[in-house]
């Protein structure tokens, strides 16, 4: 029987430096589902995605069990074959005056350069990409030249080249302007229609659109919410979450949040130093 699960965590916890960032963790995540996991800065969302990298590793105990792909020792080469994942340091490590083309290119390779001695059949994947994404206007600009928006989306169609089973987008609209964001969320929205499953990582529930299944809430290293949109984005939920008074809405197919109340920094403050 085939494992409908590319994501299995039982009992897991993990630490960074001496804190416990990850705590008992229980979570399976499905081959058919796009899942957005959602979190405050500081809630362990970056950590979660260094377990699923592994980058760090969970303290083994007799109740705990972590596979990925149905292995518990897994090849990093096959993990970064079915996994891509694309965050904003990514950007940092690209030639300005490379092509779209040649650094969708450079994905099949592992590295952000220019590829010299180019098959047919590496242009025809590279040209297939950037149909399917609807991004034929960018192929040919150099990556300094493009807006942020547009960065971002070039990125990903290179962490797609290779036909991963997974997507990792973390904080894909982090830093954006409106116009950038809302191409990014809208050309997410399109992949869809690709074999490729996505696992978003954001602190913004704009990033929340109908194609996604299942919504996680992440707090202090812990799920505090797992479910679909309906049973999980409610202003109860988003005030536990964030630890904010706010009304959550849903316009238009996209939620927004309204906060109630001003927050009350300086009792915040005193309450913490009291625990």
């Amino acid at each position: 029987m085939v494992n409908k699960f590319w994501f299995e965590a039982k009992n897991i916890n993990c630490f960074k430096g001496g804190f416990r960032v990850i705590k008992d963790l229980n979570l399976k995540l499905s081959y058919s589902e796009n899942v957005i996991l959602i979190g405050p800065n500081g809630s362990g969302k970056s950590s979660l995605l260094e377990v699923i990298n592994r980058n760090i590793y969970p303290v083994i105990t007799k109740d705990s069990k972590l596979k990925i792909f149905d292995k518990e020792l897994i090849n990093l080469w096959e993990l970064r074959k079915r996994i891509s994942t694309v965050n904003n340091d990514i950007k940092n490590r690209i030639n300005p005056n490379l092509q779209v083309f040649d650094l969708i290119l450079s994905g099949l390779y592992g590295r952000y350069c220019y590829i010299p001695n180019k098959s047919k059949r590496d242009l025809d994947k590279v040209e297939n990409i950037i149909i399917n994404m609807n991004i034929s206007n960018l192929s040919k600009k150099n990556f300094s030249y493009l807006s942020d928006g547009e960065k971002q989306i070039s990125l990903i169609a290179r962490a797609l080249i290779k036909k991963p089973d997974i997507l990792i987008l973390d904080e894909p609209v982090a830093n954006l302007d409106y116009k950038s964001k809302f191409f990014v969320i809208d050309k997410i929205n399109e992949l869809s229609k690709l074999n490729t499953k996505i696992l978003c990582v954001t602190h913004n529930i704009s990033m929340i659109t109908e194609i996604y299944d299942r919504v996680l809430m992440l707090k202090d290293g812990k799920i505090i919410a797992d479910g679909s949109q309906k049973k999980v984005i409610n202003s109860e939920n988003l005030n536990k979450l964030y630890g904010i008074d706010v009304e959550v809405t849903k316009n238009n197919r996209f939620w927004n949040i309204k906060r109630l109340s001003k927050y009350n920094y300086k009792n915040s403050y005193t309450n913490s130093k009291k625990n």
